[in-house]
């Protein structure tokens, strides 16, 4: 197993002019020890869809000096980009295909599309994928479990097929256990009361155990965004789609039992628990073969009492999804992302998280857990 370094987790130092792109590829192949893979969002590091030759010599000018190696490019689709009408399957599939071109030609082993992506999208481009010698990954991101219908669809195809070009990539946040503490601490300064994020933890907890007093079964076929955005106007209006009028209901009533007179954002700070996939490790074990890369997500990154420079992540487990992954065979890279920084954005900017430093830290618990020693070689 490798380890690298989404740039996504220097959006902050970006947009603040601290880092350019190579000072954030300077930081991956000089400062953290052992990493050397490098993902990227194509429009967050490019002059997209098309960079130029000039920054292509470039680009793999910086890999040769930093020691650096592209692994994965992120790709989205934005189908409300035309005013007359919704990108067809068709024209996804276009751009889709131009994007993987773009990363062929920046070195790019894989490309990781969203986990919106429909599979048709990815199958109808598979021949380009093949032609490029790339892998097509799809991410299954929280509250999305490998359980369901979008994991299973794109195994069974593979299966079916026998390609290797088709696959995954878990983001780790589908082994989150319960929010993580930046967030909560954000809601309370934003006027949430701490019984809101205690009975969010709670809640988290009973649905990690199976005691949960509601079916998850609709929650994790949504979007974390589109299911927020659901239980924010359900609170409102008491109007939801009719497979989440269970969950969302229960939700609401223990909100109000465990927390004084809640107002909105207490219901929202509870809701927070059903963001979390508690997803099967046995089940990523299991699928590890059909994994391409994985997002190493993380919110943030705290010491552990009584061992100065080892670092944990409390509301995700790490050590379960490497051990899962380790067992499963794999081989390929997890590529740290962070997303922290949007917790403390609500603050100046001496108080907002260290991107850098929260990297740092997160590799050292990566190296810790997967076993690889400062020169780069897996114990």
């Amino acid at each position: 197993m490798k380890i690298g370094v989404s740039l996504y987790s220097y959006q902050q130092s970006q947009f603040f002019r601290e880092l350019t792109l190579e000072d954030q590829i300077r930081e991956v192949g000089e400062n953290l020890p052992g990493a050397d893979g490098i993902e990227i969002v194509d429009e967050m590091s490019l002059r997209y869809p098309d960079p130029g030759e000039d920054f292509v010599r470039q680009w793999f000018g910086w890999m040769e000096k930093y020691g650096t190696i592209p692994v994965t490019m992120d790709v989205s689709f934005d189908v409300l980009q035309f005013r007359d009408h919704v990108m067809s399957y068709e024209e996804v599939t276009e751009r889709l295909v131009r994007d993987m071109r773009l990363a062929k030609r920046l070195g790019f082993s894989n490309v990781r599309v969203l986990s919106t992506c429909p599979v048709e999208v990815m199958i109808a481009a598979l021949p380009e994928a093949e032609r490029l010698d790339l892998r097509l990954g799809k991410e299954v991101h929280q509250p999305m479990r490998l359980e369901g219908r979008q994991v299973q669809e794109i195994v069974e195809f593979a299966e079916t097929t026998g390609t290797d070009r088709l696959g995954l990539v878990p983001d780790f946040g589908i082994f989150g256990f319960r929010p993580t503490e930046v967030l909560l601490d954000q809601y309370e300064r934003r006027g949430a009361k701490a019984e809101a994020s205690a009975a969010s933890v709670e809640l988290s907890a009973r649905l990690r155990e199976g005691r949960a007093p509601f079916d998850l079964d609709d929650v994790t076929n949504q979007t974390a965004g589109n299911l927020r955005v659901a239980y924010k106007a359900y609170i409102a209006t008491g109007e939801c789609e009719p497979g989440l009028a269970q969950p969302f209901t229960a939700l609401k009533e223990f909100t109000e039992t465990h927390v004084p007179e809640p107002g909105e954002l207490d219901y929202v700070v509870v809701g927070e628990a059903i963001m979390q996939s508690n997803t099967s490790l046995d089940l990523m074990r299991e699928l590890a073969g059909y994994v391409v890369s994985c997002h190493g997500k993380f919110n943030n990154m705290s010491e552990i009492p009584g061992k100065p420079g080892c670092f944990q992540d409390l509301a995700i487990d790490y050590e379960g999804a490497i051990d899962a992954l380790k067992a499963g065979g794999f081989k390929g890279y997890v590529n740290t992302e962070y997303e922290g920084q949007r917790y403390s954005q609500d603050r100046t900017r001496a108080e907002m998280m260290d991107e850098v430093e929260q990297v740092r830290r997160h590799h050292e618990m990566l190296r810790r857990l997967i076993g690889i020693d400062v020169t780069g070689e897996v114990a």
